[in-house]
């Protein structure tokens, strides 16, 4: 029997870190978390790349455009969408996750998708660094261990 897991070790990683501005407020803290997570696992200053989008609905297309340039071990994916009082959120949310799944499977690359979705701001500043933690540390986690685990696994033939 042959397990694989992959191990957070960011040394020697490039990784690009695709932000949305819109709730900026928490998708900084978001950012933040993420770049601690990777220093933390290994990841230099110098190999982390960060691209601002105007929202959680341009995030795919960017994070397409940073998977296909060969340059990243993994891409993370930090955003807000915040319940409203139309289906706007329900577009936005949706939208936003099927494009990043798209994209790292379109590319083999890890690409994380930490868009928060909540009901509330409350919600969202809890998980940006309150009583939840930071989900962009947890994202700079699950970054490092995919990229470890997709080297470990047998490589497609192209």
């Amino acid at each position: 029997m042959s397990v694989s897991r992959g191990e957070p070790v960011g040394r020697g990683r490039h990784v690009a870190i695709v932000v949305a501005r819109f709730h900026e407020h928490v998708t900084a803290k978001l950012l933040e978390g993420a770049q601690a997570g990777l220093r933390a696992h290994g990841v230099a200053d110098d190999a982390m790349d960060v691209a601002w989008v105007p929202g959680a609905f341009e995030i795919p297309l960017v994070a397409e455009r940073m998977a296909a340039t060969g340059m990243y071990d993994a891409l993370i994916c930090l955003g807000a969408v915040i319940r409203g009082e139309t289906a706007h959120f329900d577009l936005v949310a949706a939208e936003a996750a099927r494009g990043v799944a798209e994209v790292a499977r379109a590319t083999g690359i890890p690409v994380i998708f930490e868009v928060l979705a909540t009901e509330t701001l409350a919600q969202a500043e809890a998980r940006a660094g309150g009583a939840h933690g930071n989900k962009g540390w947890d994202a700079a986690t699950a970054a490092v261990e995919m990229a470890s685990l997709l080297d470990d696994l047998p490589k497609l033939e192209e």
